[in-house]
């Protein structure tokens, strides 16, 4: 059934609100569970780079009670996956799969070249390639080539592709560390590479090509959404990353990671999340909102869906209960 029969029918009744979780990197506590649970949201999407092979935040993030899509980041392979980094790991390899703990504490949350169903929202969610650093050049092949038995970007496509095809729903989301190819090669560009002046499109191409499979298979991709690009740019401090998208198939592609994701204020601690409506599998709206130690939404940002993209003053708040 597609977005528009299920309107028709009536088949999806309720908004689904969908959470974003940008890149953690170490920001994580019983604070930020709590917040995710007062939003009250259907489904959260966790984008990945919990910190270096940080498997005690990983542990808490599994055991978040919210429906939830996980996929692991490149720090979160940090000590395995690059020869380099490998030589300055913190414990004895021979003794210790830290990524692999990641995984199994996870389990079928993970969906890195694999999917979830979702059939209380009417949706499936297929994950990129994990651990992805991004770029047009092929890296930790003996990583991914023992982990996953993959050897190129055509494999890693090819992959992705199979849970596309085994989707038990019409409605899809990916859910990406890092974000597809084809986007532009600004620094500002939602996949743009900033840490050089130059640019350069980061997207990974195994996802581009993995989306287009699906939308050319009538599968309807209502949302991306990846991180790994942070908001703020290294080399321009005049302006933000490009946060959203919407392609020719009205797919729309959010870049969660604002990063800090949680920071310290005169009122408090603050903590971000990127809110997503849908409807009969249509995004309606997309809001970056900032929680406060009460559970209170302080701060909200419309970045689609909404004539006004200002944020209101921090005395507006809603609360959440």
């Amino acid at each position: 059934m597609t977005p528009i029969e299920a309107n028709k029918a009536g088949a999806i009744a309720s908004p689904i609100i969908i959470a974003i979780v940008g890149d953690v990197h170490d920001q994580w506590n019983d604070a930020d569970a709590h917040a995710l649970q007062a939003l009250n949201v259907d489904l959260a999407l966790f984008v990945g780079d919990f910190g270096n092979e940080a498997i005690d935040i990983v542990r808490q993030i599994a055991a978040v009670s919210v429906p939830k899509a996980v996929i692991l980041g490149n720090h979160d392979a940090w000590y395995t996956a690059s020869r380099q980094n490998r030589k300055k790991s913190p414990y004895d390899h021979t003794k210790e799969d830290r990524v692999q703990q990641q995984l199994d504490a996870l389990g079928g949350s993970h969906v890195g070249f694999g999917k979830l169903e979702v059939p209380q929202c009417n949706l499936t969610v297929v994950g990129a390639r994990p651990f992805s650093w991004g770029g047009a050049n092929w890296r930790y092949k003996r990583f991914y080539r023992e982990r996953y038995n993959i050897s190129s970007f055509a494999d890693s496509t090819a992959k992705i592709c199979a849970s596309v095809d085994a989707a038990r729903q019409d409605t899809l989301i990916f859910l990406g560390h890092n974000g597809p190819a084809g986007f532009g090669s600004q620094a500002h560009n939602i996949c743009g590479r900033d840490w050089k002046r130059s640019g350069g499109d980061y997207g990974d191409p195994d996802f581009a090509d993995a989306i287009a499979h699906a939308q050319q298979s009538n599968r309807h991709v209502a949302l991306v959404t990846f991180g790994h690009m942070h908001h703020e740019l290294r080399h321009d401090k005049t302006r933000l990353r490009e946060r959203l998208v919407v392609d020719d198939y009205g797919t729309v592609y959010i870049n969660g990671a604002q990063v800090p994701r949680v920071i310290e204020t005169n009122s408090g601690w603050h903590r971000s999340f990127t809110l997503v409506t849908l409807q009969h599998g249509i995004v309606q709206t997309v809001r970056l909102v900032w929680v406060n130690n009460t559970d209170t939404i302080v701060s909200e940002e419309y970045l689609y869906g909404s004539t006004s993209k200002t944020t209101p003053p921090l005395d507006v708040v809603m609360n959440l209960g």
